[in-house]
Order: structure tokens, then C-alpha cells, then sequence
């Protein structure tokens, strides 16, 4: 499992803007060039009007687990089943989950802000008292509380920016419960709630 990743880590390590199975990069339009640069702040406040759900990506290496949270988890293909999620090029945990090979997304409840803010730090001891038990086919961490799991092994590495996007391929899933889950939502945590009015069958972030 761990061959993919390593073989990704060190084509990124030895072209550093290149990576695997890199799409060509469509012409600039033109005019483009010229445009003031769109800031990072901008980007963040504009697309933070976005929901997301809140996923930990976890491993388990020679060291221990490792993993962080993240809000970029998605579901990428139905057959064969594939996941993926974004990561930072400077997150200290990505080398560890990389050379795992593997990892388990365990998407939080509603309850477990807390636990985000902890699994979004760095260099802290993240799973010093959390509760997690060995994913069923590669043992990486899932952790106790969560709405679903997702347990995947990683078939590709991608660039994307100052991120990294990791394709995983499902081995195992299951649900935990009938809690709500976390959403973030303009840089807060938000409660999901069932819409005013009879006849409707969706859900709106809040």
C-alpha cells in the first residue's frame, strides 16, 4: 500500500511543481495576465459562504497514528470507489500518511467541534486522550463519535496549488449513527436544521 504514495512523494520531491498523472493546464485567456492578483484572504472569505462537512484523515506509521482534519473530503467515483481530500504541501502530518500508504476518514458529528480545533493544530500529541479503534482492512485510526468512516488506501497524489490532492480507494465504509454532522460555514462551526414549512425534504446550514 505504502508503494503508490512514496513513488508520488518522491516524483513531487524531485520535479516540485510536477506530480503524477499531472492533466495539461489549459492556455491563459487573454488579458488575464493583467489582472491585480486575487489575494488569499479573498479567496478564503468568498468561498467560505461554502458549507462543508469535517472529515479526520488519520494513519497509523512506525511512530503512531497521525492526522489532521480537514473539510476538503469528498466523494470522487462510484465504480471503482474512490474518495479524495486536499492537503497542504506543509502539513507535517501528510509525509506519515503517505508513507502508511493508507488512511481512514473518520467525518465528525455535530458535537465534535472540539475535536476539529484539536486535529487542526500542529505538533500537538492530536490523539492524546480520543477514543479510536483500528479501521478494518488497513488498522488506521477511526475515531469513536463520528457520523461515517471511510477506511482507503492511497492511489494517487496529484498537485494542486499550494495543496496536494490524494486519491484514496475505498476497502471499507460504514455509518456510526444518526447524529448530525459538523459544518463549518463562514469560518464557524453551524448547526444543520430541518426547514420551516411541510414538503420539504432537504436541510439548510444555520
Amino acid at each position: 500500500m505504502a508503494a503508490t504514495a512514496v513513488r508520488c512523494l518522491k516524483a513531487l520531491g524531485a520535479s516540485g511543481a510536477s506530480g503524477a498523472s499531472r492533466a495539461p493546464i489549459p492556455p491563459v485567456p487573454p488579458g488575464a495576465d493583467r489582472r491585480p492578483p486575487v489575494s488569499p484572504a479573498e479567496v478564503r472569505r468568498v468561498l467560505g459562504n461554502f458549507p462543508s462537512g469535517v472529515a479526520v484523515i488519520a494513519a497509523r506509521d512506525e511512530e503512531g497514528p497521525a492526522g489532521f482534519a480537514c473539510q476538503s473530503f469528498s466523494s470522487l467515483s462510484l465504480d471503482p470507489p474512490l474518495v479524495l481530500f486536499l492537503v497542504g504541501r506543509a502539513s507535517a502530518s501528510w509525509p506519515r500518511i503517505a508513507r502508511a500508504g493508507a488512511f481512514c476518514a473518520t467525518v465528525l458529528g455535530g458535537e465534535q467541534g472540539g475535536l476539529c480545533r484539536a486535529f487542526a493544530v500542529s505538533g500537538a500529541d492530536k490523539f492524546a486522550g480520543v477514543a479510536h479503534t483500528p479501521a478494518p482492512v488497513t488498522g488506521s485510526p477511526l475515531l469513536a463519535g463520528g457520523t461515517a468512516w471511510a477506511d482507503c488506501v492511497i492511489r494517487a497524489v496529484h498537485t494542486g496549488g499550494d495543496h496536494l490532492i490524494v486519491v484514496g480507494r475505498i476497502e471499507a465504509l460504514g455509518t456510526t449513527g444518526d447524529g448530525e454532522p459538523l459544518v463549518f460555514h463562514r469560518g464557524r462551526f453551524r448547526e444543520l436544521r430541518a426547514p420551516e414549512g411541510p414538503g420539504s425534504g432537504s436541510a439548510r446550514a444555520g
